[in-house]
């Protein structure tokens, strides 16, 4: 049996606790970048995969409640074969229930997949890689299932919040969080930077392209907090640490509202892709 990490526990309790938290945040909001715009930032993920007659296998690593292997299947390729893998169980029932029985579901950790050598034509992953543990490691798994020529697609992390929101946010959250919340380290540094990826993709990977993508959003503040109680550390604070912090987060919003009551933010992402050499 693999021991979990302390960053894979903690999220192995979220995701039971709040299934489809990610799919909720993400799966209504528009995405954009200067290369084109999509219904969302799981449509950007499922515009890569072709449409097309042959077999072809797509794997979502990390799938969750099965969001974007469901925008998938609602294609009705006929040779279209559907895996996903998810290390929580919770999630995994929830996509169970929402996809058809020819999608595959399997309980793992991207560190070690359960699957062939060579197997996969197309890996996806949405807002996942960026958290795992020993990223190297699900690298080389990455590179092991797909097939040569295979083509890796992930949706990451690039900044919390966007525009001056991210500022106002990062300077309430600093001073609550160095008192209030406990040393957690989620994922690999090098997942937050465009460099990074690029040396994780060196070994294995031609073609790497590193695009910024945008989830703007126009949220009052009450919609904002609601939001955030959402994400793991702002869930990792204890009670009197998040009253603190949705406090002080209101009130330095104030300026920021504009004439309809509504803040200009959003989410800032970033698409990585390469196919395998």
């Amino acid at each position: 049996m693999t021991l979990l990490t302390a960053a894979e526990t903690y999220l192995q309790d979220f995701h039971q606790r709040q299934v489809g938290v990610t799919s909720a945040a993400f799966g209504h909001l528009p995405a954009s970048s200067p290369a084109g715009s999509w219904a969302s930032s799981y449509d950007v993920l499922t515009s890569l995969v072709p449409t097309v007659d042959t077999p072809l296998s797509v794997l979502d690593l990390a799938c969750g409640d099965g969001h974007l292997l469901g925008l998938l299947a609602a294609r009705r390729q006929p040779r279209l074969q559907l895996l996903g893998v998810d290390m929580s169980q919770a999630e995994l029932a929830a996509a169970r229930a929402a996809l058809p029985p020819s999608v595959h579901l399997l309980q793992g950790r991207g560190q070690a997949l359960d699957l062939p050598s060579a197997s996969v034509d197309y890996l996806v992953s949405h807002m996942a890689l960026m958290l795992m543990d020993d990223i190297e490691q699900v690298m080389r798994e990455i590179r092991r299932v797909l097939r040569h020529g295979g083509q890796f697609a992930a949706i990451v992390g690039r900044t919390f919040l966007l525009g001056e929101v991210n500022d106002v946010f990062m300077r309430v959250f600093k001073p609550v969080a160095s008192t209030g919340l406990p040393p957690l380290r989620f994922g690999d540094r090098r997942t937050g930077s465009e460099a990074g990826w690029r040396e994780l993709l060196d070994a294995g990977f031609a073609d790497v392209e590193v695009d910024d993508i945008d989830v703007p959003w126009s949220p009052t503040p009450g919609e904002l907090w609601t939001a955030l109680l959402d994400t793991y550390d702002i869930d990792r604070l204890d009670d009197d640490a998040r009253q603190r912090l949705r406090e002080a987060f209101l009130d330095a919003l104030a300026p920021l509202q504009d004439s309809e009551g509504k803040i200009a933010t959003g989410w800032g992402l970033r698409l990585v892709r390469a196919r395998t050499a």
